[in-house]
């Protein structure tokens, strides 16, 4: 058995934008308020998370999150590795450095983003977060304990970002371009979550249109999009558009898979 909760499902802004006065913005549902974009991943020994945005610190204190194993990330845009920081409670709490699996691109940029944490070890702020990062191979699955997860690469407008399968589930975000092999490698997915940015095309993300698409090309009982716009509408109103299977993902969505 494995639980899937959507920590956020939000775009690089998130919903509400700052500033921004639209119908969706303004509204009360709580399944319009996005933040950006992650999911946390548990089984009965195993907890990890995929991407840790700059919302990373709400997302685990709203689901009081005690222990993670690892974090997985799609692709090193600040909406995703913005909140890398904030794992240093588990480093005290768990007195381990978090191993981060990410491509080489990747690695970089958090190298960059956090370079107070890749200092000469005597030079080494004690405060600071430890990262254990693991590079991520196409065609290499990841073990994390009992969990085999496959990364799927997709491209980004020019950049790599990875999906992750796990049996009978896959996550899919911030992509504009998958190749054939990398569908086929989707395909007897059950359980799918998928970026949709909004109704119309987009230079570097999929169109809830071309999300729809791939779920029934992949024939999934089951599909939840995700990296939704303010421009999209709201979710009650875009919910009864949608297929029966379908439906946009919301922040703090809890989803249980028998996992084959």
């Amino acid at each position: 058995m494995m639980k899937i909760t959507i920590l956020g499902s939000g775009t690089s802004q998130g919903v509400p934008v700052i500033g921004c006065n639209c119908d969706v913005c303004r509204s009360n549902d709580l399944r319009d308020k996005r933040l950006r974009t992650s999911i946390l991943i548990q089984t009965e020994r195993t907890t990890i998370c995929v991407d840790a945005g700059p919302d990373f610190r709400q997302q685990m204190l709203r689901e009081n999150v005690q222990h993670l194993d690892a974090i997985l990330i799609t692709h090193h845009h600040k909406d995703h590795i913005g909140g890398l920081d904030d794992v240093r409670s588990f480093n005290f709490l768990q007195n381990i450095s978090m191993p981060i699996y990410a491509s080489p691109e990747s690695q970089e940029e958090i190298k960059r983003e956090y370079s107070y944490a890749f200092v000469d070890k005597n030079e080494l702020y004690p405060g600071a977060p430890t990262y254990n990062l693991i590079d991520i191979v196409d065609n290499k699955p990841i073990v994390i304990n009992e969990l085999t997860i496959e990364p799927i690469p997709l491209t980004h407008l020019k950049m790599l970002c990875y999906a992750f399968r796990i049996g009978n589930f896959a996550y899919v975000t911030d992509f504009n371009y998958m190749s054939e092999d990398s569908f086929d490698k989707l395909k007897g997915v059950e359980y799918l979550i998928i970026e949709a940015l909004r109704h119309e095309k987009h230079y570097s993300h999929i169109s809830l249109p071309e999300a729809i698409d791939i779920a029934q090309r992949l024939n999934v009982k089951k599909a939840w999009f995700t990296h939704v716009s303010h421009t999209m509408g709201k979710t009650e109103d875009v919910n009864k558009t949608l297929p029966s299977n379908m439906m946009l993902a919301f922040d703090g969505l809890s989803i249980t898979i028998e996992n084959n």
